[in-house]
C-alpha cells in the first residue's frame, strides 16, 4: 500500500467511525504526501466546515500567503488539524474531541513522515511539546524524537494582533534555514507516551 492508498484507507476509516465526536463535515487535510513541510492547526472553522478544506478562511489566507512568500508552491506541503470536525460556534477543541482524534493525526503522520511538522497554535504545539508555551516558543525548532517540530503562532491570532503577526512572520521566514539544518533545534529528549508512536520514524 503506498502512501495515497494509506491515507485515503485512513480517511475512509474516520468516515465510517460514528463514534467520533462533532458529526459535521469531515476535514481531513490537503497536499503534497511528500512534503518537506506538515502544518497542523487545531480545528476547521465555518469555511473549512463549508468546504471541506482546511485553511480556507481569513487565517488560511494569511497561512497560504505565507507559504507562497517562501518561494514554495501551497501543493508542495501538507496542511491539516488535530481535530478534523468543527466545534460548534468555533470554540476550542474539548479534551475528549482532542483524545478521540489525535490517534488518526497520529497515523497521519507516520503515513506523511515530513521533515518538518509545524504545530500552529497552542493545541497542536502541545500535543508534540506538552511543556511548550507558544508566546515564548514561537518559531524555534526542537527535536523531538527523531522528528523536527517548529511551534508556530496561529494564524488567526496573528489577524487579532500586531505584535503576534511580526513574530508570525519573522518565524515563518526562518523555515527553509531549519529544513536545510540551518538553525539549531533544541533536543526534547522525553515525549509524551500518548505521541511516542507519532514521533517514531519509520512506521510506514
Amino acid at each position: 500500500m503506498d502512501k495515497r492508498e494509506a491515507l485515503a484507507a485512513l480517511e475512509r476509516e474516520m468516515r465510517e467511525n460514528i463514534s467520533l465526536p462533532l458529526q459535521t463535515n469531515l476535514v481531513f487535510g490537503e497536499g503534497n504526501l511528500d512534503c518537506e513541510a506538515l502544518f497542523i492547526g487545531e480545528a476547521p472553522g465555518l469555511n473549512e466546515d463549508i468546504q471541506k478544506r482546511p485553511f480556507v478562511g481569513r487565517g488560511g489566507q494569511l497561512l497560504r500567503e505565507c507559504i507562497r512568500g517562501l518561494g514554495w508552491r501551497e501543493n508542495e506541503v501538507y496542511i491539516t488539524n488535530i481535530v478534523k470536525r468543527r466545534p460548534p460556534e468555533n470554540r476550542d477543541p474539548l479534551p475528549d474531541e482532542l483524545a478521540a482524534y489525535t490517534p488518526y493525526l497520529t497515523r497521519q503522520i507516520a503515513i506523511i513522515s515530513p521533515k518538518v511538522i509545524v504545530p500552529l497554535g497552542r493545541f497542536s504545539m502541545n500535543y508534540f511539546l506538552p511543556e511548550a508555551k507558544i508566546t515564548r516558543d514561537q518559531g524555534k525548532p526542537f527535536q523531538v524524537d527523531g522528528r523536527l517540530v517548529v511551534p508556530m503562532f496561529h494564524p488567526a491570532a496573528a489577524l487579532r494582533a500586531t505584535g503576534v503577526m511580526e513574530e508570525f512572520r519573522k518565524g515563518f521566514k526562518l523555515l527553509p534555514e531549519i529544513i536545510a539544518g540551518a538553525v539549531p533545534a533544541t533536543a526534547v529528549s522525553v515525549a509524551p507516551p500518548a505521541q511516542t508512536k507519532v514521533l517514531q520514524k519509520g512506521l510506514f
